[in-house]
Order: C-alpha cells, then structure tokens, then sequence
C-alpha cells in the first residue's frame, strides 16, 4: 500500500486531455459569465433613452447586478467549500441564465434592476468557484497560464456582447440580448455531466473511490490500486471561517489583495459600463463606441494569457504591479484627442491591464490559499472586489451628472490603477517578511 499525496500527483502531471476538458469546460462558463456582465454596458445607451434615465440614474440600475455580485461571491465562494466546486458551479450558472432570460421580459427600471441583482448572485458566485476548481488541476509549472487562458473566456463573452449588440440592437431591440442566454442553459447537461470535482475536496468528504477515478485521469501512468491510500494536505484544514484569510502571516497579503480587487474591479466596471456611452458623447456613433468595448475586451483576453505567461516565468505580483501601472497610463490617456489608431492601442491595453489584471489577481489568490479556504478566499476578496465594481458605474453616473471634461473623467478611472499597484508592492513586501509561513502554505497549495 502507498501513500498517494494528490497535490504532489496534479502539481507534478503532463499536461493532458483531461486538462483540456476542464479548462474548455470553465472557460465556456465564463463566456457566459462575461457576456451576462458586460451586456449591461451594451444596451446602456438605448435603455437611457426609452426610459428617460439620468446619467446618476443609470448608474445606480447598473450597480444592482454588482451588488448580486458581491453577495453571490461572498454566500457561494463559502458554500462551494461545504458542498463542493461542481455543484456551487452548477447552481450559480443555472441562477444567472435564468435570471438574464427573465430580465428580457422587463418593463421598467425596478424590475430590470432586480432581475440583475439576481443574474449578479449567479455570476459572483461562478467566478471564484471556476477559478478554484481549475487552480487544483493545473500542474503546477502551468498553474498561472491555465487560469489565466480559462479566464479569458470572460473577456471573450464581454466580446461577444459587444459583437451582439452591434448587429442585433438595430434589428430587434435591447430585450433580444437577454433573451440570447437561453442558449447557454443548453449546456448545462453537458457540463454537470464532464466537469470534474475537485480531487481534495472528494478526499476530505471520504468519496476516495471517486477522488482514485480523478487522480488516475490526472496522471495515468500512476497507476493507482485499491489499496492505496490518497492524502491532500491542508483537507482537514480549519473549515471556512473567514479568520483563516488572516492566519499564518497572510493579514497583510490579505488585505493588500482585497485593495486590489476592488481598484481593479472599479476599473474594469466603470469602463464597461460608459466607455460606450463617453464615446458616443464624444461624437462617435453607437456602433462606433461599441467596437471600442471590443477592443476593451480583446485587449483583456491578451492580458490575461500574456500575464498568465509572464507570471509563470517572473512571479505573478510583479506582473500585476506593471499592469496597473500601465492601466493608470493607458486610461488617463483615453480622454485626449488621439487619432483612431491610437485611441484602438490605449483601449487595447487598458483592457488588457485592466480585465487582464482581473484574471491574474484570481490565479494569485487561488494560489496564496490553502485547500480548505481557498473558495472562501476567492470569494471574500472577490466579493469585497464587488464594492469597487458597484462603485465604478455609480463614480462613472455620477461624473457625467457634472458635465466634467472628458479628460478629467479618464483621470478619475485611473487613479485606482496607482493604488492598486501600490497594494500590490506591499503584497510583495509582505512576501518577504513571512518567507517562511509561504514556504509552509506552498505545500498546501495544489
């Protein structure tokens, strides 16, 4: 009989089909995710107009689904802990489509801002969940690549919207989006049917002949017997008390995560949710400034397989520390008078350092936690992240009321990249100073 540490198995496996099945798999899930969020900024314009909203208005309805989100973050990030990643997966997805369906059927700004709360609870729910279950099957040379080209499927469904829109907005009205996410619930059957569970989780509940299934699919040449016994460090860990994001030396880290989470999160939903509308106040046609929410979102899907990369080769707070550099850049520039093609670059790297950043922030904190609390991590920081999206479109609404110059509303949008990047230098600092608790963590890690 062997001692099977499964952590060990997936962080040192080839990488595999069986890989390519759960990272296809949460990455379509995201698609849909993105989608449902960024159509809010798609038929923002439109909706002002038939319903006679002000900026500060509009801003506020937008908020409603950042709520859900930051409540579905918080509420399923904990429960995927209890019951597992497949079935919080399953139950978000499941809540969103049907939520974004209904929303199609709305009448007024009271029941569109409900039904996107209830659409919001879904897609918080989902990301860190996804995030987590693709986290413990990555091997561990790939770990931040792989979260980072699953999470791109966010991006890629914020594309989607915008390509969407752009044909079916003229042709049948804002309430044909919504109707368009029942496509998607097609497809529950076929993920609950192949996405796997996490192998940790199926240990620490004692389902070791299905946790051997996983394992043995994992890494076949392993070999596995019925005799052998399977151990995950950290599956007995400390349950899912938010107080274990502040043990072990990671109350700063903690923190300076959740700094971050929320500038980035203001930035990405500020731009998401006017950079259409700014531009169309700016003298570009509708379907114009809805192409620059596909370069937005392009740039974001490039940012997050590009700092994927360079975070499995230089360390993925560096990476981060750059990108929001380079966010604050990018958008302050947004407000200037720049020929085409250069506005097209800033958008494009303002996504990418913005959604982009958005993706890496979830692979590090996948990474930082342990077994036990990881969901719980994932979804406190990104749950208190959502604070910073409510705020982003109220800031944007509220900006707009003023009539402030154009430039000076870009400016505000990037002042949150300065403050993210310097949560981060201290994320490192931090780092550091508890060499030894994060050695000890790492081999928590899967």
């Amino acid at each position: 009989m062997r001692q099977i540490d499964v952590h060990e198995v997936i962080d040192n496996a080839r990488f595999s089909g069986f890989h390519w099945i759960v990272m296809l798999l949460c990455a379509l899930l995201l698609v849909f995710d993105g989608y449902d969020l960024f159509i809010y900024g798609v038929v923002l314009p439109v909706i002002m107009k038939e319903w006679n909203m002000s900026p500060l208005e509009a801003g506020a309805l937008g908020s409603y689904a950042l709520f859900g989100m930051m409540f579905g973050a918080l509420v399923f990030g904990s429960l995927a802990d209890r019951i597992g990643r497949k079935k919080g997966i399953a139950l978000c997805f499941l809540l969103f489509s049907g939520a974004t369906i209904v929303n199609g059927f709305t009448s007024n700004p009271t029941e569109f801002g409900i039904c996107r709360f209830l659409a919001g609870l879904g897609c918080g729910g989902l990301m860190p969940n996804a995030v987590a279950l693709m986290n413990e099957y990555a091997p561990k040379r790939l770990r931040s690549t792989l979260v980072a080209v699953m999470f791109s499927g966010y991006s890629l469904g914020g594309m989607l919207s915008a390509g969407v829109g752009i044909y079916m907005l003229p042709r049948f009205g804002w309430e044909a989006m919504f109707f368009a996410a029942a496509v998607p619930l097609l497809l529950l059957p076929v993920i609950l049917c192949f996405l796997p569970e996490s192998v940790g989780f199926l240990v620490r509940q004692g389902r070791i002949a299905q946790a051997r299934g996983l394992l043995q699919r994992v890494a076949p040449q392993l070999a596995i017997g019925a005799d052998d016994r399977l151990e995950a460090a950290d599956a007995q860990g400390h349950g899912v008390s938010v107080l274990e994001l502040f043990r072990g030396g990671l109350a700063v880290r903690t923190l300076a995560l959740w700094v971050a989470f929320f500038c980035c999160l203001l930035m990405v939903y500020a731009l998401s949710s006017w950079l259409p509308k700014l531009m169309a106040n700016a003298g570009y046609s509708l379907g114009s400034s809805l192409s620059f929410l596909l370069a937005l979102n392009f740039g974001g899907m490039f940012g997050a397989i590009f700092g994927g990369w360079l975070g499995d080769r230089f360390g993925l707070t560096r990476v981060k520390v750059a990108f929001f550099a380079a966010a604050a850049i990018s958008i302050g520039l947004l407000g200037f008078n720049s020929p085409a093609p250069l506005l097209y670059l800033l958008i494009f790297v303002a996504g990418a350092t913005t959604i982009g950043t958005q993706i890496l922030l979830y692979a590090g904190a996948a990474q930082l936690y342990g077994l036990s609390i990881r969901s719980t991590g994932l979804g406190w920081a990104s749950g208190i992240g959502r604070n910073g999206a409510i705020v982003g479109p109220l800031l944007g609404g509220a900006l707009m009321g003023i009539e402030l110059p154009l430039q000076l509303n870009f400016l505000a949008f990037a002042l949150p990249g300065l403050i993210a990047a310097l949560a981060m230098l201290l994320f490192v600092i931090s780092s550091k100073r508890s060499a030894p608790a994060t050695a000890s963590l790492a081999t928590a890690q899967v």
